[in-house]
Formats: C-alpha cells, sequence, structure tokens
C-alpha cells in the first residue's frame, strides 16, 4: 500500500489546491498515469501514479488545500508493503499544523494537543483579520478550518457547510453555480494582491496605425509562406522591448525584502492569454533580442500551449512586463490591473476606422484612418508619471512608423 504525499513542486509552493480527482477509488492504474490536477499559485500540474495498482482511496476533496506532504491518495500496488511516495521527497508537515487529513479518531474539538487543525491559507488570512481560530467551525474533512471558513466567520455564529438559500427566480432559467476553485479562485487572488498592494494609475494614449495596419498585411503574406501566423502582437511586443531598454525604471519589480527597486537589463514579456480554463500570463524571453518573425513563431507556439493547458510551470515566471489584449475581442478602452510583481502592463485595444486629419504639402486633408488606444497602468510608488507618459509617448512613435523598428 503506497501513501502518496503532496509533492514539492518547487518555486516556494508551500500547498496546492485539488482541482480534479481524474481516477476514481476503485479503478487500476498504470505507473505515471495522471491521478489528479492540482493547482499551486504558479500553474496546474497533473500528478502521476508512482506505480501500478489500484487507487484504494483519496484523502481531499476537489476544491480543498492541502499542504505539500499530505497524504492525498493510497495506492495498493499488490506488494503487501507499508510505504509512502511522492515525486520528490518533502518533509511532511507536522499533523497539527499541515495535515488536512486527521486520523479518523480526531478530537471533536478540532484539536490536535494544543493545536487547531486548518490548511496555511486559513491560519493566513485569520492572522489578517484578527480571527481567533479556536472559535471558527470548520468545513474540511474531519472539522479541518479552511479559508472560506474564516472569511465567512462571524462572532457568536457558528459555520457549517450547508449552502445559502437559494434566491427565489422567475424559475425560466435555472441558477448556474460554479466551483470557485482552481484557476478561477488564483486569478481573483492575484486581482485582489495586485489592486491592494500596488498604487495603480493609468495613462492612455490613441495611435494612428494606419502605417502598422498596412506593414502587419505585407509581414503576414511574408509570415504565411514560412508558415507563421503574423498578428499584430509581435510589433507591439518588439516595440514594447525597445522602449523598456531606454525607460528601463518601467521594467521590473521591487524586491520588498532587500527594499530594492529591481530594473532588468533585459525584457521578459508576459503574454495575458484567454484560455477555456481561464486567464494565464506565460512568458516570452528576451524580447528584446528577438525579430519579428521569431516573437510571431514564439508567441503562436506559447498561445496554442496555453489553450491546450500544456504550459510549464517555468513558462508562467519571470515576467518584467505585462501585454493584454483584447482588441480581437472589442473593446475601445480599458485600465488593466498589473501583474504583481511587475511595475506596470500594457492595455491594447481594438483598432477602428475614423476620419483623420493628414498633413499635406497644399494643406490638412481629412481621410480615412486606422486608430488604436493604448492604456498603460503603472504602479505609482515605483515609478512616476512623467516617466510613463515618456515610455507611452516613444511606444506611439514607434508604432506608427513600425520602419523605425527595423533601426
Amino acid at each position: 500500500m503506497i501513501e502518496f504525499k503532496l509533492p514539492d513542486i518547487g518555486e516556494g509552493i508551500a500547498e496546492g489546491e485539488i482541482v480534479k480527482w481524474l481516477v476514481s477509488p476503485g479503478t487500476q492504474v498504470e505507473e505515471h498515469q495522471p491521478i489528479v490536477e492540482v493547482m499551486t499559485d504558479k500553474a496546474t500540474v497533473e500528478v502521476p501514479a508512482p506505480a501500478a495498482g489500484v487507487l484504494t482511496e483519496t484523502l481531499a476533496e476537489e476544491g480543498e488545500v492541502v499542504p505539500v506532504g499530505s497524504v492525498i491518495f493510497r495506492l495498493d500496488d499488490g506488494s503487501g508493503d507499508e510505504k509512502t511516495a511522492s515525486e520528490s521527497t518533502p518533509q511532511a508537515a507536522p499533523a497539527a499544523e499541515a495535515s488536512v487529513s486527521a486520523p479518523a479518531a480526531a478530537p471533536a474539538a478540532l484539536a490536535v494537543g494544543s493545536k487547531v487543525l486548518a490548511v496555511p491559507s486559513a491560519r493566513r488570512v485569520a492572522r489578517e483579520m484578527g480571527v481567533d481560530l479556536a472559535q471558527v467551525s470548520g468545513t474540511g474533512r474531519n472539522g479541518v478550518i479552511r479559508r472560506k471558513d474564516v472569511e465567512s466567520f462571524q462572532p457568536g455564529v457558528a459555520a457549517t457547510a450547508a449552502t445559502a438559500p437559494a434566491i427565489a427566480s422567475s424559475g425560466a432559467v435555472p441558477d448556474q453555480r460554479v466551483p470557485f476553485r482552481g484557476v478561477r479562485r488564483k486569478i481573483a487572488e492575484a486581482m485582489a494582491r495586485s489592486v491592494y498592494t500596488a498604487t495603480h494609475f493609468t495613462i492612455i494614449e490613441e495611435l494612428d496605425v494606419t502605417n502598422l495596419v498596412r506593414v502587419r498585411s505585407q509581414a503576414k503574406e511574408l509570415g504565411a509562406a514560412r508558415g507563421i501566423k503574423v498578428t499584430y502582437m509581435p510589433f507591439i511586443m518588439s516595440a514594447v522591448a525597445r522602449c523598456l531598454m531606454e525607460f528601463r525604471m518601467l521594467n521590473g519589480h521591487l524586491d520588498e525584502d532587500a527594499a530594492e527597486i529591481v530594473n532588468p537589463g533585459y525584457v521578459n514579456l508576459g503574454i495575458a492569454t484567454d484560455t477555456p480554463n481561464g486567464l494565464i500570463v506565460p512568458v516570452i524571453s528576451n524580447v528584446e533580442s528577438k525579430s519579428l518573425m521569431a516573437l510571431a513563431e514564439e508567441l503562436a507556439s506559447l498561445a496554442q500551449r496555453a489553450r491546450d493547458g500544456k504550459i510549464t510551470p517555468a513558462e508562467l515566471q519571470g515576467s518584467t512586463f505585462t501585454i493584454t489584449n483584447a482588441g480581437n475581442i472589442g473593446g475601445t478602452l480599458a485600465t488593466p490591473i498589473i501583474n504583481f510583481p511587475d511595475i506596470a502592463i500594457l492595455g491594447v485595444h481594438r483598432i477602428v476606422k475614423r476620419p483623420g486629419v493628414v498633413e499635406a504639402s497644399g494643406g490638412d486633408r481629412i481621410e480615412v484612418r486606422q486608430f488604436m488606444n493604448l492604456s498603460c497602468s503603472v504602479d505609482h510608488r515605483l515609478a512616476d508619471g512623467a516617466d510613463a507618459a515618456r515610455f507611452v509617448s516613444r511606444l506611439r512613435t514607434l508604432l506608427e512608423e513600425p520602419a523605425l523598428l527595423a533601426l
């Protein structure tokens, strides 16, 4: 019998959320067959079976957050021996603080010795809210206190696992209830952290991208001949990278432990990507040193793997600046939320045709032109408004005259 512990996935990950069990208890599985999807702060990973055998028991529910080192399933490999396994060999946390699978004889008072049973995220939220965990009723397995129990705690009112009463409706269309977990919850946590930590301000610029539309059309034909899909994004990425090398105060992050603002000498762009599982931000490294065609090819590959759920945790780390592009969906303007801990983020919006004034030797004239808005949100703790204004102004110059990107 193998007791499988949640492995140490690395990058300082202390806990993971059980997103989905891929195999039911009683099922015969092969070695390396995916057993469960686990979501961390970095990515969703599939945990495989350490050996062939029968999955006898799952010890965490979908949506439950469990610490690294906790036993999450048991597998009978037919050997008759008792053993533990994990992809790596993390040290099991003390049962009082980390185990969400308490023994069947766990005390009804929710404590082992003098410790209250709670997952780490619940303890963190309790400290932030000033809540005494001893007064909170846990809805997890064997009474373990989960984060939602702390967030919904009201002094003098016991928490229960019951759902909220249904809201009356006309009955024409039933209510839809979607579990708030996995990617959706991680997005929510990241957005809340960014909004309540970084001091946002947004600068907006309108661009006449008529020349960019023309050049991209030509590049699209050249790319198609090589099997490469060329969108507007490689032009924008290239321009952003060149501007960030000039205005480095917008490129990087705050190292709070060292009390230093880190401005790297390279540009790693996080590209916000809409996927069936939610918004994720894969990273393309060293953009400042890559050609437009190379960026187009890498971007297409990365976006497809993101949509297919094949992005690795390493490909979601190390951004120094982020671009979010909803232009192909719609919307003329937005104020994007910074991808914390980046200093800034650029929002790219849809291209529209409008009358525009064109300077000519015989006098100004009105023409049909193509316009696009950019919105750059910046952490005002780390950069000034003038920095952002100069950055966006330079970006406008490069994108209105894309031939300058070759210089």
